[in-house]
């Protein structure tokens, strides 16, 4: 069970700074958006580039952006621990993921909340990660959508019959109310943006949403 808070629900004007403040998080995760997948315009490349020099935690990208077989291999040459692509964005999957394990990143696909995923049922042994929108990508703050549940459930089940060890993150509206639900379900990686940095000591809150996942999770 592993927690990676949102940098976008930080202080953008001093990360380094606010990196420091959630030092039990096992990721940073890192939302890159273009105003044009998503309606919504947030920080690229050179942001991550500078922010890297500040910490050692791995970095969780997901890029919520048109051209991302394009896009997506610089950040694996970067050094980012996991790329995340969504696959409404990326016009080859396969063989983009097979190119950001190839520059030594994990490949990671992620989902809108109404992509199903059967359809991707083949290509999971060729990703480290499936990161599942709990909310409409795009903005921070959403509601979590009990939809998705039944997806995070079955995507589970799919992960299972690989036989292969495929975390599955959650990403939207996370918090001590929400992930519970989601852990339940079978999700292993929990983005938290304001629920961490809008809390008083963020990483006592790291640390409370992991305990919470870890006593709901009864699948593993």
């Amino acid at each position: 069970m592993q927690i990676a808070p949102s940098i976008l629900n930080a202080d953008l004007a001093d990360l380094a700074a606010e990196v420091a403040r959630v030092p039990s998080a096992e990721l940073l995760h890192f939302d890159v958006m273009d105003n044009h997948f998503v309606p919504n315009l947030t920080v690229g490349l050179p942001v991550v580039e500078s922010l890297m020099k500040h910490t050692d935690k791995p970095m969780d990208i997901h890029l919520m952006i048109e051209n991302a077989d394009t896009w997506a291999p610089q950040y694996a040459e970067l050094g980012c621990y996991s790329v995340t692509f969504h696959v409404e964005a990326a016009r080859a999957p396969i063989r983009l993921a097979r190119e950001l394990r190839r520059l030594g990143s994990r490949a990671a696909m992620a989902l809108k909340p109404a992509t199903p995923i059967e359809p991707y049922a083949d290509m999971l042994t060729e990703l480290d990660m499936v990161l599942l929108m709990t909310v409409e990508p795009g903005f921070g703050g959403q509601k979590f959508l009990d939809v998705v549940l039944p997806k995070i459930r079955r995507t589970r089940e799919l992960v299972k019959a690989t036989g292969q060890e495929i975390w599955i993150e959650v990403d939207g509206g996370i918090s001590t109310e929400t992930i519970e639900r989601a852990a339940e379900a079978g999700a292993d990686v929990f983005v938290a943006g304001t629920a961490v940095y809008r809390a008083e000591e963020p990483d006592v809150m790291v640390n409370a949403l992991r305990d919470k996942a870890i006593a709901a999770a009864h699948w593993h």
